[in-house]
């Protein structure tokens, strides 16, 4: 495989301008799909206003200007602080302020200024905003703000394509734009597709042939459940849980002592095999301290809010780092849970969300009175007060999802409250030293009004209020993030933001379908899965046309398959499974694999027990991607070529880039090398003919038949490094010299090292790590 092929790892695909206006414009539509001459103000107008005008004009009150808001209709409608005339008329565009300044050539005059640098509307933007003043200037709630209704399935002119609900949404949506699906995917493609999604992991030959035996329709569907029930799919289910949890193994500053958190990660990992619901999966993580007899897993589960960072240097300002710890906590929350940038309203009112500083601090105050300290003593080397305690005696009952052959005792982070209320104040400024006004918890009125009639003012009433089935956010945000690990994106692409600078839904009909229906059957994760993955719009072909790929570049209509490259864990996951080499074991502590000489003693200050790498041995070499030690100053370097996150603030979506450094890693990799060996050892030997061997090598690691053109020019590769191979066999012996897994016996070096670059450059082919 030449070095020019690796520059199609994967394709990062540019965004059209100006498409969050073309794509919205048709949203709200009559009966039998024709569209509406109504300007809707949440999906077209406010996007305009949000991006050119909140900056000035918006809800933060520190910086607005002429004393007006437009982000709301009394003061749009009012009459203007210097008594000429109205920014608003409604029913009038001519006479509104607003529409004189922004059609303006008057430098002077126009609006946005010159000095803003936020540029001069477009003539689109213009019309939009002109009709919706002449239609009446109507506002409307933030679309995300207003509690998701089910409407009915909208009317397809195919009748014959859905497989479930979802099609009906997702088929509408490319009938309105002239776009037809595509045909389903091969059965080769889609059981790797689905092996991929469902588990983290390529799927076996032996589960490639059962998918091509017997009835398509019924073997899909038995496959898809059989495959939930793999411990593997919490697994894959938890590599992103752990985002958004900021999960590391070590405390994160200067000196950087590793941490003992892992028992948490456990505890995901089989929260989702058993199907735990998912408001009770995040009530325990939330509160799980406060509920009433709360048992030591519902204490453990609270570790998630105690992952963040942790400083543990001398002679720092205690008080600075409990508030920095407690603000790390309301980031993850609310963008993490609620999918919204709350964190912009630490220091002021937020500029484009109706979020008021006080409003910040009234969900910072849930965390606040926590018993965690901005320092405390190091119990065991591995944990902060406060702290859980762990027997050996309760990993063998209670907590018999922690995978530990050490008997000694565990320690790990959690929450546990003050018994009296500690105070919470506005900080001005956002600095820690210096505190305002004193508030009370609760939550953000803009999204939905905190009932204390029926949730205290603690962590538990906060977990009652975001399930809520009238909160706006809780389900539509999981149910977008699942989406996107199924598609690549979300139909909200901004994950972590359904505020006003984030992107408008593709389809937010079939996010608030799906967003009821998810709470209607009990928050059940495991369904709301299965719903996905046996959609027809799931099981497209990925196939992509030039009349496509002109008219949805993005595939935000859906008319085709996703593909794009797999995450950085599963990389290593599909090399380690389709070479043998996986050590299937679940859970336990963290383990250290191959990693570059020298690179933590070269970049650490001499403290701590982390200034060394000690690389594990043996069968710890071997474990999935998830269980690799992070580091937080320094992760794992090959996981974070492939865009891991580094765990130091929580990440809803990973970029995906396309480097020359992903070439090198798949190139260099020992852990590649060392499958690449290891597989070759195990089939160099018996008669069988090379040019099978090949295809069945293909078939494994690729999962699919390999062309005769690709077998011809394996084969004829194979032949011509065996031939160096064969006049050099201590060049054979240094090429197989790579890895710890012992050598196989018996098996001629030159043939197995020819068989080992064929190996590798299969594994270096992009498709290898591709799902498509």
């Amino acid at each position: 495989m030449s070095l020019q092929n690796f520059t199609k790892y994967f394709f990062g695909v540019a965004i059209l301008v100006g498409s969050a206006i073309s794509c919205f414009q048709c949203i709200h539509t009559k009966k039998g799909g024709k569209r509406s001459d109504e300007v809707s103000y949440s999906f077209q107008v406010r996007p305009i206003l949000s991006d050119k005008c909140f900056a000035c004009h918006g809800p933060d009150a520190k910086h607005r200007e002429a004393g007006l808001r437009l982000d709301v209709a009394e003061s749009a409608y009012a009459k203007l602080r210097d008594g000429k005339g109205f920014a608003i008329v409604p029913g009038n565009a001519e006479a509104s302020e607003v529409y004189k300044r922004i059609i303006s050539v008057d430098a002077d005059y126009q609006m946005p200024t010159p000095e803003s640098h936020l540029g001069l509307l477009t003539k689109d933007e213009v019309e939009v905003l002109r009709k919706w003043i002449s239609q009446g200037a109507k506002y409307e709630k933030h679309w995300a703000f207003v509690a998701p209704k089910q409407s009915a399935l909208p009317e397809v002119g195919d009748e014959s394509w859905p497989s479930n609900e979802i099609d009906y949404f997702t088929l509408a949506r490319m009938e309105e734009v002239g776009l037809e699906p595509n045909e389903p995917a091969g059965q080769e493609q889609l059981i790797k597709r689905l092996s991929l999604d469902l588990t983290g992991l390529a799927p076996s030959p032996e589960l490639q042939k059962k998918f091509r035996d017997g009835d398509a329709e019924q073997r899909y569907e038995k496959i898809v459940d059989e495959l939930l029930k793999q411990p593997s799919y919490g697994e894959k289910m938890a590599v992103h849980w752990l985002d958004i949890a900021r999960y590391g193994d070590s405390f994160g500053y200067q000196n950087d002592h590793s941490r003992t958190q892992w028992p948490w990660r456990d505890w995901v990992i089989n929260a989702f095999n058993r199907n735990m619901p998912y408001d009770q999966f995040v009530t325990w993580q939330l509160a799980g301290d406060m509920l009433p007899n709360a048992g030591k897993e519902q204490i453990l589960a609270t570790a998630f809010l105690r992952n963040h960072k942790y400083n543990e240097e001398a002679g720092i300002i205690l008080e600075e780092y409990r508030i920095e710890y407690n603000l790390d906590k309301t980031k993850t929350v609310s963008s993490g849970l609620m999918g919204l940038t709350v964190e912009c309203a630490q220091c002021h009112d937020h500029k484009y969300d109706p979020i008021s500083q006080e409003d910040y601090y009234r969900l910072f105050a849930f965390f606040n009175n926590s018993r965690e300290k901005g320092q405390d003593k190091i119990q065991g080397g591995v944990a902060v007060a406060p702290i859980l305690e762990v027997t050996d005696a309760e990993r063998k009952s209670v907590l018999n999802f922690i995978n530990s052959a050490d008997t000694s005792t565990i320690w790990l982070s959690v929450m546990s409250e003050n018994d009296t209320l500690r105070p919470t104040h506005v900080l001005n400024r956002g600095v820690y030293d210096a505190p305002g006004k004193v508030v009370t918890a609760s939550s953000l009125k803009s999204v939905m009004p905190f009932d204390t009639t029926k949730y205290a003012r603690n962590r538990l009433g906060l977990a009652g209020w975001m399930f809520n089935k009238n909160n706006p956010l809780t389900a539509r945000v999981f149910v977008n993030r699942i989406w996107q690990e199924f598609f690549g994106r979300g139909i909200v692409k901004s994950a972590g933001d359904f505020g006003m600078q984030g992107d408008l839904p593709s389809h937010p009909a079939l996010l608030d379908w799906l967003a009821v229906d998810f709470m209607n059957h009990g928050w059940n994760v495991k369904r709301l899965v299965k719903q996905i993955v046996t959609s027809a719009t799931y099981r497209q072909s990925s196939r992509l046309t030039e009349a496509k790929k002109e008219k949805d570049p993005d595939n935000i209509y859906l008319s085709r398959g996703a593909r794009y490259r797999v995450p950085a864990e599963m990389v290593r996951d599909i090399v380690l499974s389709t070479s043998g080499l996986l050590n299937p074991e679940i859970g336990g502590p963290s383990v250290k694999p191959y990693q570059p000489k020298g690179l933590w003693e070269g970049s650490t200050a001499n403290r701590g027990d982390l200034t060394k790498y000690v690389q594990d041995t043996a069968g710890q070499l071997y474990r999935r991607g998830l269980y690799t030690f992070v580091k937080v100053t320094l992760p794992p370097p090959a996981m974070i070529v492939f865009d891991a996150s580094n765990r130091d603030h929580c990440e809803v979506k990973r970029q995906k880039t396309n480097t020359p450094l992903q070439a090198l890693i798949m190139l260099n990799d020992p852990a590649v090398l060392e499958a690449s060996r290891v597989l070759a050892e195990r089939s160099a030997g018996g008669k069988m003919p090379v040019e099978e061997k090949v295809r069945q090598l293909f078939q494994r690691i690729v999962c699919r038949r390999p062309t005769d053109k690709e077998v011809d020019l394996l084969v004829g590769y194979y032949h011509s490094e065996l031939a160096k191979f064969s006049k050099d066999q201590q060049k054979a012996v240094k090429v197989l010299n790579v890895g710890d897994f012992v050598h196989e016996k018996g098996v001629r070096k030159d043939q197995a090292a020819a068989l080992m670059r064929v190996i590798s450059t299969i594994y270096n082919m992009e498709e290898t790590i591709t799902k498509s």
